[in-house]
């Protein structure tokens, strides 16, 4: 096993670079979220009310909709502030809920593939009944991530400096 198992295949399939820039965009998220205290993930940058843990329970949120209700139209029940609202979660309830959102949507998103690859139409459609294929329910993450870590990088470096593009080699989540 490599020392940085959230790299993307130098050489793959369609399916495994997506699920692989995916893995990479978490774990850099992870990384810059990880093992702050409550103050640290309620750090704000200037005007901004966004704030690391509100970014895990957003993400969390977003994990959830689109492997329940966009990919199979399952019902959900989940946050109507999409994780944004106020919240009296300590940081291990936020890093818990984060962690438990991306392993569920992997288990739900390798099922999926398996049982129809990305091609496949999903239940999310526009007003006309056009249903949306399952790349473009990855790529719509992948979008949410990029978004999002890039936030998460200027709250992190706010909060203790911390700063890079990818984790260090060999590093794991401490929170």
């Amino acid at each position: 096993m490599t020392d940085t198992p959230w790299e993307p295949p130098l050489a793959g399939t369609e399916a495994e670079h997506l699920v692989g820039a995916l893995d990479r965009l978490r774990t850099t998220f992870r990384w810059k979220a990880d093992d702050l205290d409550a103050e640290g993930l309620a750090a704000r940058v200037g005007a901004s009310e966004l704030t690391i843990g509100k970014l895990l329970r957003h993400l969390a949120v977003v994990e959830d909709h689109i492997f329940t209700v966009r990919l199979s139209g399952a019902p959900w029940d989940g946050d109507p502030h999409w994780g944004f609202g106020p919240t009296d979660a300590s940081p291990a309830q936020h890093y818990a809920i984060w962690d438990a959102a991306v392993e569920r949507s992997r288990a739900r998103l390798t099922t999926a593939l398996a049982d129809g690859g990305l091609e496949q139409l999903v239940h999310l459609s526009d007003d006309q009944g056009n249903h949306v294929s399952l790349r473009r329910l990855v790529c719509d993450l992948v979008e949410e991530y990029g978004r999002h870590t890039g936030h998460a990088d200027l709250l992190r470096e706010s909060v203790d400096g911390r700063v890079g593009e990818d984790p260090p080699p060999g590093w794991r989540p401490v929170s």
